[in-house]
């Protein structure tokens, strides 16, 4: 584990190489992403998908918990049948690889305590802390939800007088803990492919319902988005990319 834990003390030493890596190529790799709806027939090759897989877990995630999951769909019954979840778009039909990205918001208790676990021998009192009793404290939501509700009343008081952390505290908080990671994940994800000469499109007009029965996920699991990737087909990209004026999102205050 080669990260910062969520008090900002380091687990492990990084190489120091890395510490002021610099990327000149990395805004040309942004701008070559973009969504690719038409692939070819060209197969990519097993081990192109998986390392880029593993570089889509290196995304960042809060309290290192990732609440994620990523599904290559490679059975061929299975890959038909996910494509007419997708309602048969052309990035389900003719992707080479389709990966389901599921947000499964149930593992934040099992990775913190196993992050307890790790830490529990040598590692700072503050980090057994966190993972042993603040983080139990502001996930869990309770039964019913009930333990969340009333942290959400306590942390709103507690907010009319000075800052305090208000969440991930409810069951719907959770959700949004997980998707937003599986979404951090996905991003990782796509520029890898792009990185490695291969398209993407992330498609979020899908079946997600029908998806998860035919990937048997577990209670509370939930699919966030399939990505096909392909090498990219002419007419693959159906016009040019189009973004508002950055003044809209941007603000300097």
């Amino acid at each position: 584990m080669s990260e910062f834990n969520p008090l900002g003390v380091e687990v492990e030493a990084r190489q120091a190489a890395k510490d002021t890596f610099e990327s000149p190529e990395f805004a040309a790799l942004v701008h070559a992403r973009q969504s690719i709806r038409l692939f070819t027939d060209e197969p990519i090759p097993e081990e192109i998908v998986r390392e880029c897989l593993d570089l889509a877990l290196l995304a960042p995630t809060s309290s290192n918990l990732q609440p994620w999951a990523f599904y290559w769909v490679r059975d061929p019954a299975k890959v038909e049948a996910l494509r007419a979840m997708c309602l048969s778009q052309p990035a389900a039909t003719t992707a080479q690889a389709l990966i389901v990205c599921v947000a499964r918001k149930r593992l934040w208790r099992q990775h913190a305590r196993e992050l307890f676990e790790r830490f529990s021998e040598s590692g700072p009192e503050s980090v057994k802390k966190y993972y042993g009793t603040l983080i139990p404290i502001m996930m869990s939501p309770g039964p019913l939800n009930l333990f969340g509700a009333l942290k959400r009343a306590l942390f709103f008081t507690l907010g009319l007088f000075r800052p305090v952390p208000r969440g991930p505290s409810t069951a719907s908080d959770l959700r949004v803990f997980a998707h937003q990671s599986i979404g951090f994940a996905a991003q990782n994800l796509m520029l890898a492919f792009r990185a490695k000469g291969y398209d993407t499109c992330p498609m979020g007009g899908i079946d997600p319902t029908r998806i998860k029965r035919l990937l048997k996920l577990g209670y509370g699991d939930e699919v966030s988005l399939v990505i096909g990737a392909g090498r990219r087909a002419e007419g693959g990209l159906y016009g040019p990319r189009l973004r508002f004026p950055r003044e809209r999102f941007i603000h300097e205050v």
